[in-house]
């Protein structure tokens, strides 16, 4: 099959290339370093010609109240060029409880996308991942100073970025789900939990203070960023990944 993957570039999407490409695949990498636009279109039409399936990758460059902007414009740009080029398969990558985190811009932006998806001319795959051990660290940032990290006890199920590609890739290679399929990492952890195991692994003597009010994860109430039973288990686990890095 010939496998369009828009931020076929990033760090998921260089992945799936990879991922595709190996079994046998015609995967084709897109993004503006490529020369195709999704927000204005350019290049895109000439991308698809031929295409089976299209991976949408792409990201909002904000997490705030211009979210859903974006996401509105590439969605529809995706699906009339997916059309008009007869693509049988529109595959995104979102997150697991999008649609359960109304206070959070960006979920509400990532849910309108899925809700676009569901309702364009394209059958269709949603992707829904936890969030990913290579962004702890941005994270953690958000909230610290020299002595301290701040971070609320929600709830989080992190999965490494390769088992995510993984799954895109599997979902991309098969028939078109109508529908959601969930992946998650193997631990469950509390962020602030989380934040000490990365510390204490980096030799960081930072200290670690719970603060339910602390960035953005503060806004997500229970266990919504938790899988749900009929999740995909990815096998990394995220001390095995510490480990690894160095």
């Amino acid at each position: 099959m010939k496998i369009a993957v828009l931020g076929g570039t990033g760090l998921i999407g260089s992945q799936v290339v990879k991922i595709l490409q190996a079994t046998g695949h015609e995967a084709v990498p897109l993004s503006p370093s490529t020369g195709v636009d999704l927000l204005t279109g350019q290049g895109l039409s000439d991308a698809l010609t031929g295409a089976d399936v299209v991976v949408n990758l792409t990201n909002s460059p904000t997490f705030d109240d211009a979210s859903p902007a974006f996401f509105q414009t590439t969605m529809d740009t995706l699906l009339a060029a997916a059309d008009r080029a007869g693509v049988g398969h529109a595959v995104v990558l979102s997150i697991v409880g999008v649609d359960q985190v109304p206070d959070l811009a960006y979920y509400r932006a990532k849910t309108l996308q899925e809700d676009i998806l569901k309702a364009g001319p394209i059958p269709y795959s949603i992707v829904r991942a936890t969030q990913f051990f290579e962004f702890v660290d941005a994270i953690l940032s958000w909230t610290a100073d020299e002595n301290t990290v701040r971070l609320p006890a929600t709830p989080v199920q992190p999965m490494a970025a390769a088992d995510v590609a993984q799954a895109v890739a599997e979902v991309s290679m098969g028939a078109p789900l109508q529908g959601v399929r969930n992946v998650a990492g193997p631990d469950v952890f509390a962020l602030d939990e989380l934040g000490r195991i990365t510390l204490a692994a980096r030799g960081d003597q930072r200290t670690v203070t719970t603060d339910n009010s602390a960035g953005m994860f503060a806004a997500v109430a229970g266990d919504v960023l938790i899988a749900s039973d009929d999740a995909v288990i990815a096998p990394t686990a995220y001390r095995e990944w510490l480990g690894r890095q160095g």
